[in-house]
């Protein structure tokens, strides 16, 4: 295929305003596609349209801490740590009193909409090739299994589908969600996607090692895709083995129960197992391989098709652009069911900004709307990102969700000092290209390769295709500004408050996490004697000279004076605050505790993190060690710079 072009030498980085370092962004956002050329709308990034496709159907994932609302909400109950390790010890996997009724395994209602829906590979062997013309392969689990364990399991997720919490009790429940016992009801494929890797375009890539059980419809008919990732090999394998190792499904486990606990729409994840066999991995590339212990996780989501999905088909030429449709239709119809529904009443009809005065009309084709809504969800998510401090480190296309879900965690990472250029993982580091100011910008980018490749299959004009990224940057600087607003408990906006604090933040490597929890412990009172003005910072602002005290004194004086504008009393907007900055996230030197006692066959502390990260909002007296900042050895390689390796 021919490289990706350019459109142009400038490039737009949608944190520019906020961020004190600015990063050569290559390649830039706008791109003409090998699938499609695609011209910048001269008009984007106008203020933002009076109206745009809701996408408040989508059952949301948001917690405590993704309100808009500034009420305070009231305190849940806390625990110790003594309290959770003896519950640890005394604990039995599922509740006795369930009011409701439960399925077990066998009684699930599977239903297989993907397979009867969409073409599959005529071929059912696990030989590495090219798959043409089909959007699965029919494969079932191959993973050596023997003696397997079950190492952590999530409730909740559970009851997502009426799973009954003590079937996490029954001894087969390892075989069966490792693949080595079959699940009834269960029909395993593994998808065909494509991607750009790193900017460029990396042709068929697929579900290599994640292998889908199939769909399970719950008492609500909600659908929930099950899936084991590590369970063997693909077509779409290439020359790797299919597994996965113990310390990258730990990581993957957690991170995708935490993240769905902060409030961050995300795949989330059953249970994870471990296989009893180890499995050989170099997780640097750097020639020094080793033996690893093996583990399965059981992912779960409404759906793990990706921007991916639709470009590989896209790349193949004319007869494979049905299949293009094919796959929108799939997912109009399952799980943007009300876009479907949509009618020329709802008058969804906007200006395009441009000189000829053209309007896009989204009742008019389904199509768009369903780009503009995938638009606004990646931006929405990306922004609950920035929030957080969360850095994904491989925002390939192949690992965008069309629902707007984290997904495919490898080399993540939080942000513990504050570096814009912070990324997780090693691969990343020449050019920082998904470091974590570079996030929106990717994102958009994204959005760009995939409405060229919808574009390319005649499901969207050129300026539908625009004004989805228009929508993508009007909506990401939306719920930044409104998040970045909460975050500081301000009434109203402040662009350049927010921007001289994250100057501050970063020329001082501020703990990112700790000091927007401190923050609420500031008084709006501007009579604050000068030398008091840091007092319930200084936990984190450590060895900094005069010349840095007067600049954030500087700071905090004006904060002081916007919150006392405010006119809401120091406790009410303490809670707000507190509800919004988490006291706990998943820092990478507590999933390493985890994983080096997990390796040695004690997951107490994996089991510990889980229960911690349920609550990230609250104080949870006792776990105070969690919050801590890093020790020294947290940043040894292995631990806060991960490769793809897993």
């Amino acid at each position: 295929m021919p490289p990706l072009l350019s459109h142009s030498s400038s490039s737009l980085s949608l944190l520019r305003p906020f961020l004190p370092i600015k990063f050569p962004f290559y390649p830039p956002p706008f791109v003409k596609s090998q699938f499609c050329p695609l011209s910048p709308p001269a008009h984007l990034f106008k203020p933002s349209l009076s109206r745009h496709v809701s996408t408040s159907s989508f059952p949301s994932s948001r917690g405590r801490g993704s309100s808009v609302s500034m009420e305070s909400s009231s305190p849940e109950p806390t625990v110790s740590l003594d309290s959770v390790t003896q519950d640890l010890k005394n604990q039995t996997l599922g509740p006795d009193d369930v009011s409701k009724a439960k399925l077990k395994l066998e009684d699930l209602n599977w239903d297989h909409s993907f397979v009867r829906a969409l073409p599959g590979d005529p071929r059912a062997d696990t030989i590495p090739r090219q798959v043409m013309h089909a959007c699965y392969t029919k494969v079932l689990p191959s993973a050596e299994v023997e003696n397997p364990e079950l190492v952590a399991w999530s409730d909740s997720v559970a009851d997502l589908f009426d799973l009954d919490p003590k079937e996490f009790e029954r001894p087969d429940f390892p075989l069966l969600f490792s693949g080595a016992s079959p699940l009834v009801g269960a029909l395993p494929y593994a998808q065909c996607y494509g991607g750009h890797q790193f900017g460029m375009w990396a042709g068929q890539l697929g579900d290599g090692r994640a292998i889908t059980l199939g769909e399970v419809v719950n008492s609500k008919s909600e659908r929930w895709e099950l899936q084991l990732k590590g369970s063997g090999r693909t077509p779409y394998s290439r020359f790797a083995d299919g597994l996965a190792v113990l310390r990258s499904s730990i990581r993957e486990f957690l991170c995708s129960e935490a993240m769905h606990c902060l409030g961050i729409p995300t795949t989330r994840a059953l249970s994870l197992v471990t296989t009893g066999k180890y499995v050989t991995r170099d997780m640097f590339y750097d020639g020094n391989a080793k033996e690893e212990p093996g583990a399965i996780v059981c992912r779960v989501a409404p759906s793990f098709l990706r921007f991916g999905s639709y470009q590989i088909h896209a790349s193949r030429g004319k007869e494979d652009l049905e299949i293009v449709r094919a796959l929108a239709d799939y997912a109009i119809r399952h799980h943007f069911p009300h876009i479907e529904n949509m009618n020329k009443s709802e008058s969804l009809s906007f200006s395009t900004g441009d000189e000829d005065h053209s309007v896009v009309d989204l009742t008019s084709n389904k199509y768009a709307a369903w780009t503009v809504e995938i638009a606004e969800r990646t931006a929405s998510m990306i922004a609950s990102w920035q929030g957080v401090g969360f850095t994904h480190g491989v925002m390939n296309t192949d690992n965008m969700s069309i629902l707007g879900l984290t997904i495919d965690y490898g080399p993540f990472g939080f942000l513990d000092a504050f570096d814009p250029s912070f990324t997780p993982n090693t691969t990343d580091l020449p050019g920082r290209r998904y470091c974590f100011a570079n996030q929106p910008d990717i994102g958009l980018w994204n959005i760009a390769q995939f409405t060229a490749t919808l574009s390319t299959a005649k499901l969207i004009s050129d300026k539908e295709a625009d004004y989805a990224m228009e929508r993508y940057g009007n909506k990401f600087m939306d719920e930044y500004q409104a998040m970045m607003t909460r975050k500081l408990g301000l009434p109203k906006y402040n662009k350049q408050l927010i921007s001289k604090l994250l100057n501050n933040m970063a020329v001082d490597k501020v703990d990112y996490t700790n000091f927007f929890r401190l923050l609420s412990n500031v008084k709006a009172d501007p009579k604050i004697p000068e030398d008091e003005l840091l007092v319930p910072l200084k936990a984190v602002l450590l060895d900094i000279g005069q010349e840095r005290k007067e600049a954030w004194m500087s700071w905090v004086q004006s904060y002081v004076h916007e919150l006392a504008a405010s006119g809401i009393s120091d406790e009410q907007r303490k809670a707000q605050m507190n509800s919004v900055n988490p006291k706990y996230v998943l820092r990478n030197y507590l999933c390493q505790t985890a994983i080096d006692a997990a390796e040695q066959g004690d997951y107490t502390e994996v089991r510990r993190l889980l229960k911690l990260m349920e609550r990230p909002y609250d104080e949870q007296p006792g776990m105070e060690k969690y919050a801590r900042l890093p020790p020294a050895w947290a940043y040894r390689p292995g631990v806060c710079m991960l490769s793809c390796s897993s």
